[in-house]
């Protein structure tokens, strides 16, 4: 069995965490050993630059990229790598594209630089696929205040902030619908559910 690498995008609050979690029980009792991870804060050093991010004071734009550079570094070398050597199956929430979404569009840096230093940090690893779940931003906003949860600091962004980045996701699947799941997020857990395991099945029957 060869290891497996399928990562959940979207905007805050569209449900990647509950997603991922599914999927990684159903890989699970299929079995895979699973690795369930996350960027930013996938690895000990991930951890520290989380907190920074987001829960820290102001970051500048191109420092904020890098340290996300530098989180993703980390985590590929530390965590997915070597579990996809050994045949594990790794669900990540984010990776590259977001990235690509939040500090390209959302702080309108240059995309062709942001994609480079990530690819570079990566060591051009891309996912077999990446779910995204899409969402209008203001859902986010209604979820957070139902659970009582204090917003981020890239949560806190203005609304045309997370338009542009709810843009760029799309774009980013329309350029790629080999590797991109869309689904609208406001459907139910189950049928979101149903629907991502349809589309990762023939990945695993593939490898016998």
């Amino acid at each position: 069995m060869s290891g497996l690498f399928i990562t959940f995008e979207g905007g805050d609050g569209a449900g990647k965490t509950t997603q991922s979690q599914l999927l990684a029980t159903w890989l699970e009792s299929r079995g895979y050993e699973v690795v369930h991870t996350r960027e930013p804060g996938g690895s000990s050093l991930g951890d520290s630059v989380r907190n920074v991010l987001l829960h820290g004071g102001h970051v500048f734009e191109r420092a904020e990229a890098l340290l996300y550079a530098a989180d993703r570094a980390q985590n590929i070398a530390e965590v997915v790598r070597p579990a996809l050597e050994r045949g594990a199956a790794v669900v990540q929430d984010r990776y590259i594209d977001s990235s690509l979404a939040y500090q390209g569009a959302g702080r309108t840096l240059p995309q062709d630089e942001v994609r480079r230093i990530n690819e570079w940090a990566s060591e051009g690893l891309w996912p077999e696929l990446t779910v995204l779940l899409d969402a209008d931003p203001k859902i986010a906003i209604t979820r957070r205040a139902a659970a009582g949860e204090k917003a981020d600091r890239l949560e806190r962004e203005a609304a045309e902030f997370h338009e542009r980045v709810r843009a760029e996701y799309l774009k980013l699947a329309a350029a790629e619908p080999e590797r991109f799941l869309v689904l609208d997020a406001t459907q139910p857990i189950d049928a979101l559910h149903a629907q991502i395991a349809d589309r990762v099945a023939p990945l695993v029957e593939a490898r016998g």
